[in-house]
């Protein structure tokens, strides 16, 4: 267990409380921070070198190879100027000897410069590519281990922007880094065959490559920034969009396209113009770094006419020379590239890092359950207590109790249904129990073992939850019920849609279980993609199973038939070959017909247990449950009356499955106005 992300206090009687200290971009960074933008760039570049050591070196070799004969195709031009062109200008005509000997000399200094770009760009884009893989896969099992607390505090298109472009930004440096090194190995021996030439030619060198450097670095505090601005900005454009196209239906059905488009416009304006002041600023810069190898090119060939009238320098010398510097402008630029990109990749792993930095982890045991496999298990929660952290920029302190107090058991293979208005705890429970996110304070035990005790396999084995807003994958029927789970076969699978009362529109679709869904199901009703999620529920074999309002969008009749089912048949089959005990279910249940059928409920009141017991006696005996069933009673009667009114009234547009409940979405609004209306005649009374 992380000392960093929880304590533990065992002075109460062995009590396990878990603290929450989940940071953020901001929160995470330390003091290297406030070392200087290269500095830091230098120690990105470090981390990466050390990661992909090979590929790295390969690309420096190959830059290093490439650089240097650089210089030599320099010099050599310069000499087969000199030996053949002069002499050839002075004859009136060009020995053939002379002509190929410069030839082939030229071809194979081009051909071993081949071969070092070829190395240099394959070591470049190895370390690159594999740098940025490896670190998507870091976050992305970051994010898989991080609490769902966590990630319901964070907007999903950052978190994508943290795992694409920030991992790009972060180590896109790579791509001209061995050129910059080649190049820098390349500076040096220029320089030193430039004294060797002559001395006049060296100095030239020394005070304009200095100038170079000077002016990059002023580049490099101007940049970084502005690309840390519209690097974060890009981020938000990123959660808007995704905001936007994941609430398609709302801004649909509510006609907030407009507006919707006027928020998208508004971040895409403010990236906008972060990258316009990025590309200012480069606008700046770039034609200054540019000129610089052309200026050192004219100051050879002026410092080259004085010396050659001194007798100090010959023809091919001053050719050769010139030929560098010229030759010099793009791989010096590469130094330009790279520090351009330092700032970038600082940004992108301020980004970065705080993902892989952040707390929060829920880390697994290694119990098992004493219970044989297959069987039920109890349930219990032990005076537990959840409060959810407060999100991203609002006011420090502990967050609001979701659950307080809360303590029940849930025998193994009874149903319990809770019970509640809205806000009081119900799904917070549901998630508990499935260990989504550890109690503040308390325990929730499973056959009497801590949950957090067990391992994951133990946990996923056990612990089956259907939440309230299914999801399906875009892949197949049978892809979405088995995920590839070992022993799950069409059998199964099958068994399981019967359950959930499923079969009968899956063997309507056109390829049964083959038949593709699409992103999100949308070719499936609401009604039928929480069938589809319970049946994946199923398919699994739980000895706990956790119905957070799962069954909300199905028809009353067909919600009975499913909760009846699961409470009668089973999925599992014991060593002997017999059917393994049916699951212990927790329900999150509002309607009278499906509470009726849990063995026990448990009544809930802002956030805490107000009562239990058996429905009739609670209905008897709880004036403010009864008050709240007969309020869902009469939304569900009123929504029944509207469907039949429709039915009258409506041409018969062709057969379609009762098996859903259309008006759903209408009526939990209905119920939660009755509700608010119950809650406020109390408060008066």
């Amino acid at each position: 267990m992380s000392a960093a992300g929880r304590s533990i206090d065992t002075a109460n009687g062995g009590e396990v409380r878990l603290v929450s200290a989940t940071a953020w971009a901001p929160e995470t960074r330390t003091a290297d921070t406030r070392l200087g933008v290269f500095r830091r760039g230098l120690s990105i570049l470090g981390r990466g070198i050390r990661e992909q050591p090979s590929m790295f070196t390969i690309g420096v070799v190959g830059a290093a190879l490439y650089g240097g004969l650089s210089v030599g195709t320099a010099f050599v031009v310069g000499q087969v100027v000199g030996r053949t062109v002069v002499p050839a200008l002075d004859r009136g005509f060009v020995a053939p000897a002379a002509l190929a000997v410069g030839f082939a000399v030229i071809m194979a200094v081009a051909v071993l410069r081949i071969v070092g770009l070829a190395a240099r760009r394959l070591g470049a884009a190895a370390t690159q590519f594999r740098l940025t893989a490896e670190y998507r896969r870091r976050i992305v099992r970051r994010y898989l281990a991080l609490p769902l607390s966590w990630h319901r505090r964070h907007a999903t298109g950052t978190l994508l922007s943290n795992a694409s472009s920030d991992v790009e930004a972060l180590w896109a440096v790579f791509a001209a880094v061995p050129l910059a090194v080649g190049t820098l190995f390349m500076l040096v021996v220029a320089i030193g065959g430039l004294f060797l030439v002559d001395w006049a030619f060296g100095l030239v060198a020394v005070a304009l490559f200095p100038m170079l450097f000077g002016l990059n670095a002023v580049f490099s505090r101007r940049m970084a920034p502005r690309i840390a601005r519209a690097q974060a900005l890009r981020a938000q454009v990123s959660a808007v969009a995704h905001e936007s196209f994941d609430g398609a239906l709302v801004v649909k059905t509510m006609g907030r396209e407009a507006a919707e488009t006027d928020r998208f416009a508004a971040r895409t304006r403010q990236l906008r113009d972060a990258m316009v002041e990025v590309g200012r600023v480069r606008g700046v810069f770039d034609p200054l770094i540019e000129a610089l190898p052309n200026l050192g090119t004219l100051l050879v060939l002026v410092v080259g006419l004085v010396r050659l009238r001194q007798g100090a320098a010959s023809v091919e010398e001053i050719f050769s020379v010139s030929f560098l510097f010229a030759m010099l402008a793009v791989p010096i630029r590469s130094i330009g590239w790279t520090l351009t990109e330092i700032p970038r990749s600082v940004a992108g792993w301020d980004r970065v890092r705080a993902v892989l930095a952040a707390t929060g982890d829920m880390p697994y045991g290694r119990a098992a359950l004493p219970a044989p496999a297959g069987a039920p298990v109890a349930l219990a929660f032990h005076d537990v207590r959840y409060a959810y952290e407060p999100p991203p920029g609002a006011p420090a302190g502990p967050g609001l109790d979701a659950v307080n107090g809360v303590s029940f058991e849930v025998p193994a293979g009874r149903t319990v249904a809770l019970v509640g208005p809205t806000g009081s705890g119900k799904s917070t429970i549901a998630a508990l129990a499935a260990r989504l996110f550890d109690p503040t304070s308390g325990t929730v035990t499973l056959d009497g073992v801590d949950i957090r005790t067990l391992s994951a396999a133990e946990l996923a084995r056990t612990v089956a939850l259907v939440p309230q807003v299914p999801f399906v994958f875009d892949d197949t029927v049978r892809g979405n019920v088995a995920l590839d789970r070992e022993g799950i076969d069409d059998d199964r699978v099958w068994r399981a849609l019967q359950l959930a009362q499923a079969d009968g529109f899956v063997k309507r679709l056109p390829a049964g279980l083959s038949t593709p869904l699409g992103e999100r199901g949308t070719s499936l009703s609401g009604g039928q993609r929480q069938r589809l999620t319970l049946a994946r529920a199923l398919a699994g074999a739980p000895r706990l199973l956790v119905l957070d309002d799962a069954t909300s969008a199905v028809d009353p009749r067909v919600e009975a038939a499913i909760l009846s089912g699961l409470r009668q048949a089973s999925l599992s089959t014991q060593d002997n070959g017999s059917a393994a005990p049916v699951p212990t279910i927790l329900v999150v249940a509002y309607r009278r017909a499906t509470i009726a059928l849990a063995d026990e409920v448990v009544f809930l009141e802002n956030g805490r247990v107000v009562a239990r017991g058996p429905h009739e006696e609670l209905l008897a005996t709880v004036p403010a449950y009864a008050e709240l069933v007969t309020a869902y009673e009469r939304a569900d009667a009123e929504r029944e009356q509207a469907l039949a009114t429709e039915d009258d009234q409506s041409p018969d547009l062709g057969a379609e499955t009762p098996d859903e409940d259309p008006a759903r979405g209408d009526d939990s609004a209905r119920v939660d106005e009755i509700v608010d209306d119950v809650g406020r005649t109390k408060a008066v009374s």
